[in-house]
């Protein structure tokens, strides 16, 4: 019942580790490959679910402060090899008695030594096929992984705890380590109908010779990002109304012009913006153009909303209301050019201003 509980809740925590490392790895791929495999997403979201799931395997559930205070020390089992003694003389387990297999597994000293090599053969299997690891690596890798998981328990989860409430056994680093030597030979029995993660690469780098709509939408965002950075920068050092302006200009304008076509996001994410002709005018009339679309209008209806409601009367459930529907229409707002843009990869101000995205994903390799 304990693994299921471990599993469970590494299921439940998965989402938010999801979410805290989307953007991190959007980013890293769009640099890299100038897009987002598929395959690469779900090799790498499932490894990180995977050593979740064997980390909350080993630290769940967790006991109460009490119960670990009253608790007699755990003696640290040094001895190599331990299980096998404890297999004959605890189990009901007989060699010579086929009968007696299936009720020995049921058994804490046997199902809890298979389980400790069961546990680290995706570890071995994500070590080759994924990371390229030879077998020398997947064994000190594997072996790393099971002391990490040992002083977990050894410092009483980082000395949270006043002392250990799990077993230090040398035989699980062990068998942990037995584990990815496992997952690494059982690969060659997949391996031929996976694709290699050249291939993969190679994909994913042909795949980003084009600019996607979401790769269009993660340049915007980080071009605001890095700008509100230098702006905020500059502000502190330099007491100037009119820098806002300057920076503004600097950025969008005259870097790119520059930097043909490129942002420091741009640079970055290998996207170009090209312009058919009169690059400066284009560039500026465009930027500006997407300031007030984007946030100066749907700012000055908010402004008009806060300050004519009230004089109307209404009462503070209506004004909620009023605020409520705003909100969900500026939402659709956004969201609708965020679909167009992600379906289509164009919309209409780009035929308007005469603009292309480019990649520079292969200038870069």
């Amino acid at each position: 019942m304990n693994y299921i509980y471990a599993m469970k809740t590494a299921i439940l925590i998965f989402p938010l580790i999801a979410l805290i490392i989307t953007i991190p790895f959007i980013l890293s791929e769009y640099h890299k490959y100038g897009s987002i495999s598929k395959l690469r997403t779900i090799i790498i979201y499932s490894f990180i679910l995977y050593l979740l799931t064997i980390y909350f395997l080993v630290i769940l559930p967790l006991p109460s402060f009490e119960k670990v205070e009253n608790m007699n020390p755990l003696k640290i089992r040094r001895i190599p090899l331990t299980f096998i003694t404890d297999i004959l003389n605890e189990s009901s387990f007989v060699i010579q008695n086929p009968k007696t297999y299936l009720k020995a597994l049921t058994e804490p000293c046997i199902y809890t030594v298979v389980f400790n090599i069961f546990m680290t053969i995706p570890f071995g299997m994500y070590l080759r096929y994924y990371f390229k690891c030879n077998l020398k690596k997947t064994i000190l890798f594997s072996f790393l992984l099971s002391l990490f998981f040992e002083l977990t328990q050894l410092t009483g989860l980082y000395f949270i705890y006043p002392k250990a409430y799990r077993l230090f056994d040398v035989d699980d680093l062990l068998m942990n380590t037995l584990g990815g030597i496992v997952g690494y030979s059982l690969l060659n029995l997949i391996n031929k109908f996976l694709p290699t993660r050249e291939e993969i690469d190679k994909k994913a780098l042909e795949e980003g010779k084009n600019v996607s709509g979401l790769r269009r939408i993660t340049l915007f965002s980080l071009d605001i990002f890095i700008y509100f950075i230098i702006q905020i920068m500059s502000f502190l050092f330099i007491k100037n109304k009119y820098l806002k302006y300057g920076t503004f200009i600097l950025y969008y304008v005259m870097i790119p012009y520059f930097n043909k076509g490129k942002t420091l996001a741009g640079n970055y994410l290998n996207v170009k913006i090209v312009f058919k002709n009169k690059v400066v005018i284009r560039s500026f009339g465009r930027i500006l153009f997407l300031y007030i679309y984007y946030f100066y209008i749907p700012y000055i209806f908010l402004v008009l909303i806060i300050k004519k409601v009230p004089e109307l009367n209404f009462t503070i459930q209506k004004e909620a209301t009023i605020l409520i529907l705003y909100s969900i229409g500026i939402i659709l707002f956004y969201l609708v050019n965020a679909i167009t843009i992600l379906r289509k990869k164009k919309i209409y101000y780009d035929k308007i201003f005469k603009v292309e995205y480019q990649s520079t994903i292969e200038e870069r390799k």
